[in-house]
């Protein structure tokens, strides 16, 4: 069973209905608005799973200058995100690839990827986050955290299951730390809208020193 396939295909073909519901993002502007302020210069920034094009709006009119590169694997979500968002670049790109793309950012944002990415695919990511991002650079994830050994599929609000991967701090800030990675904020959010049951946000902000 091909997890990362079975999300693609939900993803690609609930695009316009994940794009209405979840394109306001106020949930998350306090987390967003540390990610921003902490971008010395503003530069270039990579939006990894940047679905309709969300948080790559949001950042836009915090920062109109930067240049945003935004990656999916849904060709559908990548046509709203482009929509969206005319003045930035969409690829279709898989996280687990981000140093492939032979491009240096200032900022990096892994706002949704991260509940699909296995515990080894998400600490590899922060490797190599650190390996395109330059000194100084800014790395924003968030993901539903609880133990990792209780990743399981669960159901969405269509009813379409869909494996998620659930991710502890200790493992992740040891990781953040040992790339290079100075923890500038973490905070956890109680989160409701969509999901089956109430689950704990996780959001961890790293700078790169």
């Amino acid at each position: 069973m091909n997890k990362t396939k079975i999300a693609i295909d939900i993803f690609n073909s609930r695009a316009a209905d994940y794009q209405q519901k979840f394109m306001d993002v106020s949930f998350y502007h306090d987390g967003l608005d540390i990610f921003c302020n902490n971008l010395h210069p503003p530069g270039k920034v990579l939006d990894v799973a940047c679905g309709p094009g969300n948080i790559t709006k949001y950042i836009l009119q915090k920062i109109p200058s930067l240049e945003i590169t935004g990656i999916d694997l849904a060709p559908a979500m990548l046509q709203l995100a482009t929509q969206s968002n005319p003045s930035a670049k969409f690829l279709m790109s898989d996280a687990r690839q981000i140093s492939s793309l032979n491009e240096k950012f200032n900022g990096i944002i892994a706002g949704f990827c991260f509940p699909y990415l296995s515990k080894e695919d998400a600490l590899q990511f922060i490797t190599d986050a650190a390996s395109i991002l330059f000194p100084q650079g800014v790395l924003y994830i968030s993901t539903m955290e609880d133990d990792n050994t209780n990743s399981t599929f669960t159901k969405g609000s269509n009813g379409e299951e869909m494996f998620t991967n659930y991710h502890e701090a200790g493992y992740l800030t040891k990781a953040l730390e040992e790339n290079g990675f100075e923890i500038i904020a973490l905070n956890r959010k109680i989160y409701s809208q969509g999901r089956e049951k109430d689950t704990t946000d996780l959001i961890i902000i790293g700078k790169k020193v």
